[in-house]
């Protein structure tokens, strides 16, 4: 949607969070926990008619927020008519190309077993889902709990029911984790086998399936975009697997515009990056302040349901899962300590991948030792006596709260003696910790609101809320979302106004906010008004 130069949101009842923002909170922060400035919770309205503000736009920023503001000359106004508005909404922790990508291919999520999922896939070929790139690229499963080890031959045996034997098909888990092949696809992809593969060779695999994707992606972002913003998604912290400053750099001098990008790089991107000076916050020139570079996205361990994650203790048994294990190190306690040094030298925050508690003692014990700063993504599983150190460290804790939904079986299965410390959200908001939400798209729904509700209620379904001594209030789960705590003067034009008050909703209502009208840097990237 076209830039307005001069705007005015006339009628808008505002909605203020206490200690929102934090200087590694994503695109469009500008504050820094205590100190910062903030302003209560609760919308600021008593009632109808009460409380009403207008706010004046001017070059991408904030530049008034009174009841009866005067209109500059030649200004657009726009009657919000009540409606609350609050800072943008910034997902934390996306892979937003895959993303787009993911919201078009063959959905299995609903198997509960590699026979369902083969099921599925064979009824897509014979709809004609391969018919453009000539492979089946299907997404979701999630085989934690599956009775029986997903294998080659089930694929092969879906592509001839469906009509096209020999086709490639590819299974991407739901996590990212995993991928599923059968034998033409491992052989197209250069995956080492057929089957399941895990953790470097699913990676490996999942990039030689994007890079196959990639010329016929435009359009697909373009509609991820808008996705985004109808929930009202202003800035998004971007860990795809790929040169994401150059990726964005692109997409953004082609006319997609619609969002504030943080783009992080990985260790293979680090050296051209120091000796181009790249450090995190820096703007990209000639993206109008829409791109700034991101962190260093490192990994510890692996994930829940490849039972992969990195614990101190066994995996417990559960149908389909091995005996003994504790998961996968992705670097061992010295080198995670190397790379977090050379980061730090180089002016890059950190965004260290640690999901089990022992990868999470880690990469605390990373933070403490080298001084770097930056985020532990996921901190699924956390000791009680680890849940202190993220606030001590000033570490953030930048977890997806919906994930807690999708695993609360698994991590009841696997985590069975240890899930009141699962997704120990509520207890690192009382510890003080820096959280930061996100989706982990596409892992889950890239919708803050979905995450918001998801913390809040700990439940997304008819079941009652799980481990709740663990659930946060809805000003925490909103501070953990915005790009700053307050609508004010000097502030970046990216808001957000919905249809219902964020304190008084129900989870329910929360999970399906309806967003009315969305402005990122001056931009109105979205509107149902």
């Amino acid at each position: 949607m076209r830039e307005r130069e001069v705007q005015v949101l006339r009628n808008a009842r505002l909605v203020g969070i206490a200690g929102a923002g934090s200087e590694t909170a994503g695109p469009g922060s500008e504050t820094a926990g205590p100190g910062s400035e903030t302003t209560g919770p609760r919308s600021e309205t008593t009632g109808p008619g009460a409380g009403l503000v207008d706010v004046v736009i001017a070059r991408g920023r904030i530049v008034a927020v009174a009841p009866g503001a005067d209109a500059p000359v030649g200004a657009e106004e726009t009657d919000l008519d009540g409606r609350w508005l609050l800072p943008g909404l910034v997902d934390h922790h996306v892979h937003f190309a895959t993303w787009a990508r993911q919201r078009a291919r063959v959905d299995v999520s609903s198997a509960r077993s590699a026979r369902q999922a083969a099921g599925i896939i064979a009824d897509a070929v014979k709809a004609g889902a391969a018919a453009r790139s000539g492979t089946l690229v299907a997404r979701g499963f999630q085989d934690a709990l599956w009775p029986a080890t997903p294998t080659a031959d089930l694929l092969d045996r879906a592509a001839a029911d469906g009509g096209q034997p020999g086709l490639p098909v590819a299974v991407i888990s739901h996590d990212l984790h995993a991928v599923w092949l059968n034998a033409a696809a491992a052989a197209r992809y250069g995956a080492p086998h057929a089957g399941l593969l895990r953790e470097a060779d699913a990676f490996a695999a999942e990039q030689a399936i994007d890079a196959e994707a990639a010329p016929r992606t435009a359009g697909l972002l373009a509609d991820a975009v808008a996705a985004a913003t109808a929930r009202g998604v202003t800035g998004i912290v971007d860990l795809q697997m790929e040169d994401n400053l150059a990726a964005w750099r692109e997409r953004i001098a082609g006319g997609v515009t619609g969002l504030r990008v943080r783009a992080g790089l990985y260790l293979s991107h680090l050296e051209s990056a120091v000796e181009r000076g790249v450090r995190t916050g820096d703007e990209v020139p000639g993206t109008g302040g829409l791109l700034t570079a991101g962190p260093l996205k490192l990994f510890s361990d692996g994930s829940l349901n490849t039972r992969t994650a990195l614990c101190s203790h066994a995996y417990g048994d559960a149908p389909a899962l091995p005996r003994g294990g504790y998961g996968h190190a992705a670097h061992e306690p010295e080198a995670l300590r190397a790379h977090l040094a050379r980061a730090r030298e180089a002016g890059l925050e950190i965004a260290l991948h640690a999901i089990g508690d022992l990868a999470v003692t880690w990469a605390l014990d990373a933070f403490e030792a080298t001084g770097a700063r930056g985020s532990v993504e996921h901190a699924q599983l956390v000791r009680p006596e680890d849940v202190p150190r993220f606030a001590a460290l000033g570490v953030t804790a930048s977890v997806q709260p919906q994930h807690a939904m999708d695993d609360r079986d698994v991590a009841d299965a696997v985590w069975a003696d240890r899930a009141q410390d699962a997704f120990p959200y509520g207890a690192l908001a009382r510890a003080g910790a820096p959280l930061a939400f996100g989706s982990d798209a596409p892992v889950a729904p890239l919708d803050p609101w979905v995450a918001i509700a998801a913390a809040v209620a700990r439940t997304d379904d008819d079941r009652e809320p799980w481990q709740s001594a663990n659930a946060v209030t809805v000003e925490q789960a909103l501070a953990a979302s915005v790009a700053f705590p307050k609508v004010s003067p000097g502030r970046p034009a990216d808001l957000v106004a919905v249809e219902r008050d964020p304190f008084t909703a129900s989870g329910a209502e929360l999970r399906t906010m309806p967003v009315a009208f969305t402005v990122c840097a001056g931009q109105v990237t979205h509107s149902a008004l």
